[in-house]
């Protein structure tokens, strides 16, 4: 892999910057962030991030590109965009006290059912792996065991 868009852990910041560093290489990372406060969702609360966000230049094989989020599942438009301008103003606020080798350019916001909403709401990356290949075959509980399928 040469990027991790899930980085919500100090304990997993060590473990990748342990084995990039034994591989020799480096890897590029967003910071994941739940946006919607959804139990069924990953990544720091946005109180966290900022002091996550110190944290993160004692791993020098990890290379901070950006914020990542998934949105509120949600038929309500502005339901999902509230996650996405917090992600944006989030970032936009850490970036005046993040670290000198901490990047925060990229926003990697939106999926195939909410990309238009991300784009409009500054995102810089998105994931639309279902518009181009499909549904997927077997629901989410497969692939992440113990997760709530949605």
């Amino acid at each position: 892999a040469s990027e991790l868009q899930a980085l919500d852990s100090l304990n997993l910041a060590e473990a990748l910057d342990r084995r990039l560093q034994h591989e020799g290489r480096s890897l590029d990372v967003f910071v994941q962030v739940n946006t919607s406060g959804e139990v069924s969702k990953y990544g720091l609360a946005p109180e966290s991030v900022a002091e996550f966000i110190q944290a993160l230049p004692a791993f020098t094989a990890l290379r901070v590109r950006g914020l990542m989020t998934l949105a509120r599942f949600s038929s309500e438009a502005e339901r999902v965009r509230e996650c996405f301008v917090l992600l944006r103003t989030l970032r936009d606020q850490l970036r005046q006290s993040a670290p000198a080798m901490i990047e925060l350019d990229a926003l990697s916001m939106g999926m195939s059912g909410d990309f238009e909403i991300a784009i409009e709401e500054g995102a810089t990356v998105v994931r639309v792996g279902q518009a181009i290949f499909g549904a997927r075959a077997l629901p989410d509980s497969h692939y992440w065991p113990g997760e709530p399928s949605q």
